[in-house]
């Protein structure tokens, strides 16, 4: 057994902190609107507007897209991180960047809406991509800076809450303008300055005055084995649940849904999944903090993704598959709720949170890449049981490798 840690003080932020709830109020705010920003465009924008560009190829000139921006971000967030780290602006190491990230993130998508060409799209996006990373990586780093160890799990679930329901109030808002409209790309630019605007607002910060060496980009796992356990299990456990794409695809071959009814089903679906999402990750989150323990949610997250995919693979009708839904609602909730609290107690170095959180969103950012290019595989090998069945393994596989990572300790 691995003995408990506790994180040590030196990783809240020296300045004077933002009051709780105004701070979780900023940290909502900004992570929700750079969801709405960039998750947007991925679930609905880019391809309405490919559509218009490319037409037929317009799948294909999608995935260059939106692969080649997810390169850019595995690229671009550890370095967005070290950045947000050294700076020393009177502003503040973490408004400086979620300001900076939120109004140049709004300037590229006004311009990606205005492109002609598919070069045009696919080069905006892997801008925005970039630019995005810097939004992020401050944000997360200000948990780490200001939230009280006993109180991140409460935080790390109600931030959970961004990843489901900013796409949602995205497409909700663009929805009510005309389809392919330069209005649609506008109204996300108006909320990621907005949202950037009252998250600065809202946030107390120093000028950071860290005049340490910067350390190498990437951390060693075996100087630091805990946050490789943290990365492994971060990685294993979202391959699980990065099988959402192919839910349209499973629908129609698995049940011969039409067109007419493909798109109603899938939105229903992925609501129910986020019904039970929001639910579990603020309650799982407070319970967290009030027993003391966050491996044992880590644990069930990719056990209850397993058993999802399993019930997938094998669901004799629609109605199992909307059990199924719960089921990755709930176990996702568990995981985005606790994950992050259990990454932040194993950062290495306070004075490089930003970069370190950074090489951990490169364990989310992967499964994304990966998992298409094993479908390409086990779909023609073995179809969707085999292909689900893959999946389901890396969820225990996550399960298990939780062990290794030390518990906190209860105050």
């Amino acid at each position: 057994m691995t003995a408990p840690t506790t994180l040590p003080d030196n990783t809240l932020d020296r300045s004077p902190p933002t009051r709780h709830r105004r701070l979780l109020t900023a940290l909502l705010v900004s992570q929700t609107g750079g969801y709405i920003a960039v998750q947007t465009p991925v679930q609905l924008l880019l391809t309405l507007h490919l559509a218009d560009l490319a037409g037929s190829e317009a799948d294909r000139a999608f995935g260059i897209a939106t692969g080649l921006g997810a390169f850019v971000s595995l690229l671009i967030n550890p370095i967005a991180g070290r950045i947000s780290d050294r700076t020393t602006a009177r502003f503040g190491r973490r408004r400086t960047w979620i300001l900076a990230g939120a109004l140049t993130t709004a300037a590229a998508l006004l311009a990606l809406g205005a492109t002609t060409t598919v070069w045009q799209v696919v080069l905006a996006w892997c801008v925005i991509s970039a630019l995005a990373g810097f939004w992020f990586a401050a944000t997360t780093a200000a948990v780490a800076d200001q939230v009280d160890p006993a109180r991140r799990g409460g935080v790390s679930g109600l931030l959970g809450l961004s990843v489901a329901l900013g796409p949602l109030l995205g497409i909700a808002l663009v929805n009510g303008l005309p389809a392919g409209s330069t209005g649609q790309w506008l109204i996300l630019a108006v909320v990621a300055v907005f949202t950037g605007v009252v998250a600065v607002l809202l946030i107390r910060e120093r000028p950071a005055q860290s005049t340490a060496t910067p350390g190498p980009y990437w951390v060693n796992p075996r100087t630091h084995p805990d946050f490789a356990w943290a990365w492994l299990v971060r990685m294993l456990i979202s391959c699980a649940y990065a099988s959402s794409s192919y839910y349209a695809f499973y629908l129609i071959e698995q049940f011969d849904v039409s067109a007419e009814r493909l798109g109603p089903l899938v939105l229903s679906i992925a609501m129910t999944s986020v019904a039970a999402l929001a639910f579990t990750s603020v309650v799982a989150g407070y319970a967290s903090d009030a027993i003391g323990r966050q491996k044992p949610f880590v644990a069930a997250a990719g056990i209850l993704g397993a058993l999802a995919l399993i019930t997938l693979a094998f669901a004799p009708s629609i109605p199992v598959v909307y059990f199924a839904s719960v089921l990755v609602g709930v176990g996702l909730g568990l995981f985005v709720s606790i994950d992050l609290a259990m990454c932040l107690r194993v950062l290495p170095n306070p004075d490089d949170s930003g970069k370190d959180l950074a090489v951990l969103n490169m364990a989310s950012a992967l499964p994304p890449a990966i998992v298409p290019f094993l479908a390409a595989g086990l779909l023609g090998l073995g179809g969707y049981p085999l292909f689900f069945g893959v999946l389901a393994v890396f969820g225990i596989a996550g399960a298990i490798a939780v062990r290794r990572i030390p518990e906190m300790t209860r105050a």
